[in-house]
């Protein structure tokens, strides 16, 4: 008996000797297809190949694609556990030819596989056509199927389009007979709905494009699309109708029922089933990136999550269950899905946290529940108000009230919970419209409150396909925006990050089918992401699919200021003390800048020492990772909070560094560990290098770094080093001896500029430096007064020159006027005998008057100040004689 990884690696093996190109799954959050909430098939990661706009050096493919229905429109969440086929996960093999097999190849590579490699019998096969396809029913006959196992459908359900319009094109569907023991008829009859017959296998032949008029016309390149459901094929292989009975999903109900102490097939089978569900939906999607939030891909992920969880509460479980299957689903499907075992510790945490915080809002909101239905009778319905009251107050989500009720025969009266609902936006818009937002976030409000808030895709990808829901040009909504338009694009998602966290806004292009945008901000309001760009080619439109494209090299080099600047911070609480904290911070593409609080400059020694171990930590390349936790929980660990954040119920944390014996975490061991919601490094190494620039004064209590990171910050160092080199080669030296001969010289300068004043202070004192008088001693009143004034002497140099008077006349006053070129500088002194009937600042200011300035001031005994020129020095030095006369 064949067990299903031998299935997924009989088909791949047997289409790679058919000349088919082994292709891993594609993630299940698609890139390429903006209407898709996950990928629900094998086709969407080819789609662009399907339909010519992207080529690859391959005609033929093959892959086992991981798939997820439990968003939208193909949601088969409500199902699951209950039935015997469906699940929220699960894996479509598939064989694809772009342009190369049709019809003739397609349908023998399948019949080949199924009757030959996997050895189903024939005798229990039919197929199903489109009723016009006479060219696939010869084929069939060909290859042996009898004509009365060949039906014909006339419905869609025969014909695939992938939309309105586009490639499209008839189908041909293979069933398999379980028996009549069991329900059922054929496809095509009035009871198709039976578990009887059950579809194995689809191929699609594509070969028309549709219009918007109806018309058809063949396409050029014809090609062939497939996809067979494993589980469903390794439920017959191994002698039974049940998905759930096959090796693989009985080993994760088995796991499920160790871990509850129950059994896996008494009252809680379908406990166990959806459990062992929800583990492989859950455990994908968080290793593709998705974690659980209030909305979005993230909400779908809750909802599955708790539903999970829930019914491990109806098993009984006490304490967190999932985390502890996620080793038995990785032992099972590891091997074909690396990414499962390389995310089991982040899968394990996510699914403990949430869990652990869940099983409060269980107990509480059941017991909630029970309050809620005491006063009702048996079949009536749990009013609106009620389940919004549940959800709003208590946090127990709508999907999840109506799955409890659910087994009790009850329901939910859902207008009035959407009447509640409206009633809280409208609150929350007022309450918005009084907190001083500019007036025009009234728009995006709106926006949100039609098509929900934005789902980012940054963290994982730079490049994505999103569907655009608004344009706003000048305030409002446009249904058009042509070549040099300044407008904002609203899209479902977007891997453009939104200014926040200190991190700017992305740039880069919006390319539609028929125009182009250049990204020049993204901003984020109230959930919307809103992408300021300028038309620049072309028209575009609401409702246009989009590739949008992050300018790579300025993404690349903000996450890397950004990561540093969690290094950053917790070098300096190391180097300064617990007391350091975030007062802000700018995380741009040429530059990053932090502020913190701390009372003093950085003395060199702690610069240098915050700089070495951010680099120290950069050259250990350790993986960033980021978790999903409750702002309390992320605390308790040692996160540090980002000032001026504003948190909900949800954080992510991110940790980088591994720090033994002193560090954080839960091990004990992470270095940095922040709450924070911005795009990082995947590899601390990635930041390349780390350089301060200053150590600056931001306000009162608050220190200010600005710093580089990778090629800003080699380039910096390079520039650095050239001009030391040239300062070596001017100085005739060796580099590292610069300091040293600049050390020099700058002696040499000092000890000539002191010669030289001295020089000018004894050639000013025997009268060389006199402009027109000699320094003659005056007596006014009885005091001896000295008037000169003096050229190529500077404003500095009059001080001494006063003192060396004083010294020289023994009690007197002193007024000097130096002509600076241009401009005078005066300076008066009065010997200390004197200083209480004689100021020199009174001195100067008469000096000062008379030059053309003003003021002048100093002590009784010195005092200085300036004029405009020195040409009516005679009236300066009048004007100082007439003070001390009186």
């Amino acid at each position: 008996m064949p067990s299903l990884n031998d299935i997924r690696s009989t088909f791949l093996s047997y289409f790679e000797k058919q000349g088919h190109r082994v292709v891993p799954s594609s993630p299940l959050v698609p890139r390429n297809d903006p209407t898709l909430m996950f990928a629900n098939s094998g086709m969407v990661q080819f789609k662009n190949l399907f339909t010519g706009v992207e080529h690859r050096d391959y005609t033929r493919a093959t892959s086992a694609q991981k798939c997820v229905r439990a968003g939208g429109k193909h949601n088969d969440l409500d199902n699951v556990g209950y039935t015997a086929r469906h699940h929220t996960f699960f894996e479509m093999m598939g064989n694809f030819s772009f342009g190369d097999y049709f019809k003739a190849e397609a349908i023998p590579f399948a019949w080949n596989l199924i009757t030959k490699e996997l050895g189903i019998d024939k005798n229990r096969l039919l197929v199903t056509v489109y009723h016009t396809d006479d060219e696939a029913v010869e084929i069939w006959k060909k290859v042996g199927v009898p004509e009365d196992r060949i039906i014909r459908i006339a419905t869609n359900d025969n014909f695939w389009m992938m939309g309105p319009t586009g490639p499209c094109g008839p189908c041909t569907e293979i069933f398999y007979d379980h028996g009549d023991h069991i329900w059922g008829g054929p496809p095509g009859s009035p009871d198709e709905d039976g578990d009887r017959f059950v579809e194995i296998w689809n191929l699609v032949f594509m070969q028309y494009e549709q219009f918007e008029d109806g018309s058809r016309k063949s396409l050029a390149a014809q090609s062939i699309d497939t996809g067979m459901g494993i589980e469903r094929v390794a439920a017959l292989l191994q002698g039974t109708n049940d998905n759930y009975a096959t090796d693989l999903m009985r080993s994760l109900i088995e796991a499920s029922a160790d871990a509850t102490s129950t059994d896996p097939d008494g009252p809680g089978k379908t406990h166990h089933r959806v459990i062992a569900d929800h583990l492989r939906s859950t455990s994908f999607l968080i290793a593709d990136g998705v974690m659980p939030a209030n909305d979005g891909r993230g909400y779908v992920l809750r909802r599955i999550m708790r539903r999970a969880m829930r019914h491990a509460h109806m098993l009984g479980s006490q304490d967190p269950v999932m985390h502890k299957l996620v080793p038995a689903l990785v032992r099972q499907m590891g091997a074909a899905y690396p990414e499962l075992g390389q995310a089991q510790a982040l899968i394990q945490e996510t699914l403990r946290l949430e869990e652990t915080r869940f099983k409060q809002t269980l107990d509480r909101g059941l017991k909630l529940l029970d309050d809620e239905l005491a006063g009702l009778s048996e079949d009536a319905a749990l009013p609106g108000a009620s389940a919004f009251k549940l959800y709003d107050t208590y946090g127990f989500p709508l999907d999840l009230t109506q799955d409890a009720l659910r087994e009790r025969g009850r329901t939910v009266e859902t207008e009035g919970f959407d009447a509640a609902m409206a009633e809280q936006k409208a609150k929350a818009r007022a309450a918005w419209s009084g907190s001083g937002e500019s007036a025009d976030a009234a728009i995006w409000l709106d926006l949100a409150d039609k098509h929900g808030a934005t789902d980012f895709l940054g963290y994982d990808t730079e490049t994505a396909e999103g569907q655009i829901y608004a344009l706003v040009k000048d305030g409002v909504e446009a249904l058009t925006a042509k070549r040099g338009d300044a407008v904002q694009i609203v899209l479902n998602q977007t891997p453009f990050y939104g200014e926040s966290g200190g991190q700017v806004g992305d740039q880069g292009i919006i390319q539609t089918e028929g125009g182009l945008a250049k990204v020049t901000d993204t901003k984020k309001v109230a959930g919307v992401f809103i992408h300021f760009a300028e038309i620049t080619e072309g028209e575009i439109k609401p409702g246009q699919a989009a590739v949008l494209t992050v300018d790579h090299a300025r993404r690349t080099s903000i996450r890397a200021n950004h990561s540093a600047t969690h290094l950053l911070h917790e070098a300096l609480r190391r180097a300064l003390g617990d007391h350091v904290a975030q007062r802000g911070s700018l995380n741009a593409p040429d530059r990053l800048r932090f502020d913190f609080s701390h009372g003093k400059a950085l003395t060199p020694a702690e610069l240098v020492r915050v700089e070495e171990e951010v680099n120290a930590f950069i050259r250990q390349n350790a993986a960033v990772d980021t978790r999903i936790m409750t702002p309390d929980d992320a605390r308790k660990i040692g996160a540090q909070a980002l000032f001026g954040e504003k948190y909900g119920d949800e954080v992510r944390v991110v940790s980088m560094g591994t720090q033994l014996g002193s560090g954080k975490g839960t091990d004990g061991q992470t270095y940095s560990l922040e709450l924070c919601g911005g795009t990082h490094v995947r590899q601390t190494g990635d930041i390349g290098v780390f350089v301060t620039l200053a150590d600056s004064a931001s306000s009162a209590g608050v220190r200010r770094i600005e710093a580089l990171t990778g090629e800003a910050a080699f380039a910096y160092l390079r520039e650095n080093s050239r001009i030391v080199n040239d300062l070596a080669q001017e100085f005739r030296t060796q580099p590292g001896d610069v300091i040293a001969r600049v050390g020099t010289l700058v002696a040499d300068k000092r000890r000539l500029e002191n010669e030289i004043a001295q020089l000018r202070r004894d050639l000013a004192m025997a009268g060389g430096a006199g402009h027109g008088n000699e320094a003659e001693v005056q007596s006014i009143n009885g005091v001896n007064f000295v008037a000169q004034v003096l050229s190529g002497v500077s404003g500095k140099e009059l001080p001494p020159l006063i003192d060396e008077h004083k010294s020289r006349i023994g009690s007197g006053a002193v007024l000097l006027i130096a002509d600076t070129g241009g401009k005078a500088a005066v300076a008066a002194g009065v010997t200390d005998d004197l200083k209480g009937t004689l100021s020199a600042v009174d001195l100067v200011k008469a000096a000062v008057a008379e030059l053309g300035g003003k003021g002048g001031g100093g002590r009784p005994d010195m005092a200085q100040g300036g004029g405009a020129s020195a040409e009516n020095a005679v009236g300066a030095i009048a004007a100082a004689a007439k003070v001390i006369g009186g």
